[in-house]
């Protein structure tokens, strides 16, 4: 398989390295710094489940110097996928599918509005990872997985061999029935672990065993299932018991990549996490106020983070 990572962070370091480690023909489109280290020293993976280096590898700024692909997986951050859209467009054939592996639950969209249905999959993927300078992703917690499927949920053979070539590169990867579902849990987990990170700037060990911070996390898992019933997703309450087991599954040190960004000022994730279900439940006319609360909190800083105050 030819394959594009856009967005070589944490996440599409890691997995588009585990790609390439196992024979496929993987394209890594970065920039600055990184880049170079890239280029001259490989791409370098520090992961509790065992190190590797991907060199030589493929590794360009320049999405035209690729051409064609068969799979685009998108690691960006959510503010930024516009404008990587937009710059993969020399990446796309006749049948590539972009697979969004971002936070949040409106990528998908946003590249079927961009690139075209036709070329817009949906996804996820569970992983702790981050940049630990130029060149290296530190791969510090949970057992890596993604999810993918079509946006309409039929069962096709391009999202099935994708989940084959994962598992082939010992990666747990799935096409579960209902991507919409599967994208909105994650997204409940992601939301209110991000939100509470943010607005504590504690790691998740201590915001979940304080009574007080439990309880708002239960409300901003509550008011996600809201706002995902009345957009029709087939979401359920008992999700919200389901997710906080998982939470107080997590590593006890671990923080969200937006809470990282918000504590060391620079512009984060918060419109597509507590703003979507915001803005998503007030167009629905569902309450949000725990999300709204944490929302206007942390926007001030948002804001300067973007020179916008």
């Amino acid at each position: 398989m030819r394959i594009a990572i856009v967005g070589v962070g944490g996440v599409g370091g890691y997995f588009g390295g585990r790609l390439a480690q196992a024979g496929h023909e993987v394209h890594f489109i970065a920039r600055g710094a990184h880049l170079a280290a890239i280029r001259e020293h490989g791409l370098r993976v520090a992961s509790f489940l065992g190190d590797f280096t991907i060199q030589p590898v493929h590794a360009t700024d320049n999405p035209a110097d690729v051409g064609p692909v068969d799979y685009v997986l998108v690691g960006v951050k959510s503010w930024q996928l516009a404008e990587a859209a937009t710059s993969m467009r020399p990446l796309l054939g006749p049948t590539t599918a972009v697979v969004p592996l971002l936070n949040g639950i409106e990528a998908s969209d946003t590249l079927a509005e961009i690139l075209g249905p036709d070329h817009a999959m949906d996804g996820l993927c569970r992983i702790l990872a981050s940049i630990g300078g130029p060149g290296l992703i530190k791969h510090s917690g949970i057992e890596p997985s993604l999810a993918f499927g079509e946006r309409d949920n039929r069962c096709t053979p391009r999202a099935e061999a994708l989940a084959a070539a994962f598992k082939a590169a010992g990666i747990r990867a799935s096409v579960p029935p209902d991507i919409q579902v599967a994208t909105w849990e994650k997204f409940m987990l992601i939301c209110t672990w991000s939100g509470l990170g943010a607005i504590t700037r504690a790691p998740i060990g201590v915001w979940r065993a304080a009574p007080g911070t439990r309880a708002i996390a239960e409300a901003v898992l509550t008011e996600v299932v809201a706002v995902g019933q009345a957009r029709g997703v087939a979401l359920n309450m008992e999700r919200v018991a389901t997710v906080m087991n998982f939470i107080d599954e997590m590593p006890a040190a671990g923080t969200s990549s937006m809470q990282r960004d918000m504590m060391e000022g620079r512009p984060s994730e918060l419109e597509a996490q507590n703003g979507a279900i915001v803005h998503l439940g007030a167009a629905a006319g569902v309450p949000t106020p725990t999300n709204n609360f944490i929302y206007h909190c942390l926007l001030p800083q948002e804001l300067a983070a973007r020179r916008a105050l």
